[in-house]
């Protein structure tokens, strides 16, 4: 097997001359990037699923259909802080050194926010920060303490003390109030000058609470559920210790025998859950809207995506972290109708690390040579680039702490999936060792195996794609630098 893993291009590092002479030329566009908090692919209008027929996402859709919808998206760490930070950065966590839950990024760490703001963007973050330290490269910020409140949420604002004492509380539901603070801020920026606003919305994370008007939304209907919802998981130590299984959770009626529990359970959670995005797309479209009336909207690069991906019962699972597909897939549409073809497909590899390099060069500028990411600017034009990746690898470092999940690494293809659960904490923040833990190899044929129920992990028919796996894996983490 070859290992594409390692091919990479000069443009990796730098745009070419010509490029930013392009975008020189034009008026540098400006840059809308909305963001949920573990809003699932599934979930999506646009992405097709079991649960397609009941999803009520138009105004994301939409963003799709004028623009293009990215089908491999893949986080590089599949937990909120350590996401959020390679996002801003362009760096996997080992490199910005917020590994997990427990740490923040640190004071004077570069970002895409500050290399837009020091080349003439006005810069803002409205609503869930969640890295811990006083947001920089930000002209402006808004944001929530901590995880934040769906009712009446509370937030620090530049200008006031970075405390949690001093949140100014705003009354009405977060994803509304949000919103209301994101329109406040355009209406008042500078017309003469391309702003960057990150909008940061809560929901639809835990405790998956819907505004008052959706709370009926889906009230008597009964949902499809996935074809792994009851998998079997006597042949997976992994998956069988796992604490966040629908079963045990906030939704399960835990006096009903167990296959009655996780069918009622998963109903109630996706009633819940599609009650959540309701409001977002809702005010998705008041941002589409207010952009369209002040003729601004085909200047404006949008993008939607989630910081990870989420389980929505597949499995028998919620949440995130483990390295299956419905984790690990971000969902991502963008749309820049200067530089993207309405109603496109991209199936090229990107990774949360690419956001920043690929906004960086619409903006005309080049990516600075601290970010591990690549711009996928090119492929967004039906071209493919000659970096584009082939390969997504994955760490997640949170050992233990938070669900029972052991740490692990791997490596992701077009066909397969290599998975490497080490267990160890190697020494970070809000990890926990568990002496006698005996690692675990997964492997899968996502051709053959879809859903992941099997693990090939010792299959002889596939020996040989294993080893050079294993070959392209360990090349992969020498190339980015992992060496823990």
């Amino acid at each position: 097997m070859k290992t594409p893993f390692l091919q990479k291009s000069i443009s990796t590092a730098a745009l070419s001359l010509s490029t930013i002479a392009a975008f020189a030329a034009e008026d540098r566009p400006n840059i809308l990037y909305i963001m949920s908090d573990d809003h699932s692919f599934q979930t999506i209008g646009v992405y097709a699923s079991v649960l397609k027929d009941y999803v009520k996402t138009p105004n994301i859709d939409r963003i799709a259909h004028e623009g293009v919808r990215m089908d491999n998206c893949f986080v590089t760490n599949s937990i909120s802080t350590p996401s959020r930070a390679a996002i801003l950065t362009g760096q996997y966590s080992h490199h910005n050194q917020v590994y997990t839950l427990a740490d923040e990024l640190p004071a004077g760490h570069p970002s895409m926010a500050k290399e837009l703001r020091k080349n003439g963007y006005q810069t803002a973050i409205i609503g869930k920060w969640h890295i811990g330290t006083q947001p920089e490269g930000f002209d402006f910020y808004s944001i929530m303490p901590g995880q934040g409140k769906y009712e009446n949420p509370g937030f620090m604002e530049s200008g006031l003390p970075f405390d949690v004492k001093h949140a100014v509380r705003t009354q009405g539901y977060c994803t509304d109030v949000i919103t209301d603070k994101c329109i406040d801020w355009m209406e008042k920026a500078d017309k003469n000058k391309p702003f960057f606003l990150m909008c940061h919305f809560k929901a639809p994370h835990t405790p998956f609470t819907p505004a008052e008007r959706h709370k009926d939304l889906y009230k008597g209907v009964v949902f499809p559920e996935p074809d792994n919802l009851y998998e079997n998981l006597d042949n997976r130590p992994i998956l069988k210790s796992v604490h966040n299984k629908i079963s045990g959770g906030r939704f399960a009626d835990k006096t009903l025998p167990k296959e009655d529990r996780v069918k009622d359970a998963y109903q109630e959670y996706i009633r819940t859950y599609l009650s959540c995005i309701a409001g977002i797309d809702e005010n998705v479209g008041r941002l589409l809207e207010f952009l369209e009336k002040n003729r601004q909207l085909d200047n404006t690069i949008i993008v939607y995506t989630s910081d990870q991906g989420f389980y929505m019962g597949e499995h028998g699972l919620v949440d995130k972290r483990l390295m299956y597909e419905e984790a690990l897939r971000m969902p991502l549409v963008i749309r820049y109708p200067r530089r993207i073809p309405a109603n496109t497909t991209c199936k090229t590899f990107v990774q949360n690390i690419d956001f920043a390099p690929t906004l960086l060069e619409y903006a005309g500028i080049r990516t600075p040579g601290y970010m591990d990411g690549r711009s996928f600017c090119t492929s967004l034009t039906g071209k493919e680039a000659p970096d584009a990746r082939k390969t997504a690898y994955y760490r997640y470092w949170m050992n233990f702490k938070g669900y029972n999940i052991p740490a692990h690494y791997g490596l992701r293809t077009d066909r397969y999936k290599l998975i490497y659960f080490y267990g160890k904490s190697c020494g970070t923040k809000g990890s926990i060792d568990k002496p006698g833990f005996q690692p675990v190899w997964e492997f899968y044929d996502l051709q053959e195996d879809p859903h992941e129920m099997t693990n090939q992990y010792g299959n002889k028919k596939y020996e040989k794609v294993i080893n050079e796996l294993k070959e392209t894996l360990r090349q992969a983490q020498e190339e980015v630098g992992d060496k823990q």
